[in-house]
């Protein structure tokens, strides 16, 4: 499978754990916060992960970017990773959801 090209905005959701860190892994989840937060993307955090939406290079970058640092002091980690493409849209990490609110004429618990 040929990945797209570069610019291609996507919608990606994953989420990133190590198994062997115990019930308790937000320290880890905060590490990768911060690197999401400085990439310069835009993103939503929620309680099973993040969505972050970009250019293709860019968001797949900050995944890996993830995975290094937690690399670092973690010897096996799970990754869910999940991509929603739509061509020629771009801001749906918050036309998805309004979208959703204005079918239903009222505003949702997001």
């Amino acid at each position: 499978m040929t990945p797209p090209e570069d610019d291609v905005v996507v919608l990606l959701e994953f989420s990133m754990s190590p198994l062997t860190a115990g019930e308790s892994v937000s320290q880890y989840v905060s590490r990768s916060l911060e690197i999401i937060d400085l990439s310069g993307l835009a993103y939503k955090l929620n309680p099973m992960g993040t969505v972050i939406e970009g250019p293709w290079h860019e968001v797949m970058a900050v995944v890996k970017a993830c995975l290094d640092r937690m690399r670092q002091d973690c010897d096996r980690i799970s990754t869910i990773v999940k991509i929603d493409y739509r061509k020629g849209k771009t801001g749906r990490l918050e036309s998805k959801v309004a979208s959703v609110q204005e079918k239903l004429g009222r505003k949702l618990s997001t």
